[in-house]
């Protein structure tokens, strides 16, 4: 076999045939499956994990104002309370800069709610979670500062 004829061969052998690339194809596909299946789930928890850690983060501010002004924040002063010092408060005992340097949406971009009085505790913080719905299981269940 001559060299040229050596040549022309490779060239007809190069590349993958429609076969290979529909097994590389599937393949491929499978495997995403497989992560999509396991990583979208842990999306749901982190998402309840932040909003307990906000509530928490929301729950100390609600203390060191308590502390300072001498009461939490009515529920028509809200957590906004928080930010700025609401009419009625005595600036000199409202911590400059606020005790939170802005107010964090829950996970599924609403505001937490708030009481003071609360029915569980002297101020409530809660979510409603992923439904937006009061009540609810799993996903959907609310995050509250009394759980």
């Amino acid at each position: 076999m001559s060299t040229e004829q050596k040549k022309r061969r490779r060239k007809s052998e190069e590349g993958f045939t429609l076969v290979e690339l529909m097994v590389v194809i599937v393949i491929i596909g499978l495997l995403a499956t497989i992560v999509a299946i396991n990583v979208l789930p842990s999306g749901d928890t982190a998402r309840i994990q932040k909003a307990k850690a906000d509530i928490a983060n929301i729950e100390q501010a609600l203390e060191m104002y308590k502390l300072q002004v001498g009461s939490y924040p009515t529920t028509t002063q809200g957590l906004g309370a928080l930010v700025t010092a609401p009419s009625g408060v005595d600036a000199g005992r409202y911590q400059a800069g606020g005790y939170l340097k802005k107010l964090p949406n829950d996970p599924w971009n609403r505001p937490y709610l708030y009481a003071s009085p609360g029915k569980h505790s002297a101020a409530d913080v809660w979510s409603l979670g992923a439904d937006g719905k009061e009540g609810g299981e799993g996903v959907d269940a609310d995050i509250g500062s009394w759980q």
